[in-house]
């Protein structure tokens, strides 16, 4: 219960019509609604939402893009790319989920840290039958 109650709060937000450009760190969940450039690192969830515009590396547990993003995307879990989101850049993570609609220019890299066995796996999910 402590780790999804403190995941679930967000610790920083970057409203619809706000513009930063810099380095951000951020331990938990981070969102972003509106514009940033530069280099995102944290600990934790990265949450880009559908009005957010982003020009940044990226690198966080899981990252989350509803939005417009243009830069490379590093996981250590998990990223999602959602509809009605763009991504122009690469990606690597053990596990990449696409919906069906969004917008992804790059290459695709999936890798375990040394030692976990898992699988890499990549979805795709669409609208229609399986």
């Amino acid at each position: 219960m402590g780790r999804k109650h403190h995941e679930s709060q967000i610790n920083f937000y970057l409203g619809k019509g706000s513009a930063i450009q810099g380095e951000m760190r951020f331990s938990g969940q981070a969102r972003l609604d509106g514009e940033f450039k530069g280099r995102i690192n944290g600990q934790g969830t990265l949450l880009v939402g559908p009005d957010a515009a982003v020009e940044a590396t990226i690198s966080a547990t899981t990252v989350i893009i509803s939005g417009w993003v243009i830069g490379d995307v590093t996981a250590g879990e998990r990223i999602e790319l959602k509809k009605p989101g763009q991504l122009k850049g690469d990606v690597s993570a053990p596990l990449v989920v696409m919906e069906e609609g969004v917008v992804f220019q790059g290459h695709c890299h999936m890798a375990l840290s040394d030692g976990d066995e898992r699988s890499s796996k990549i979805k795709l999910l669409s609208g229609g039958p399986s």
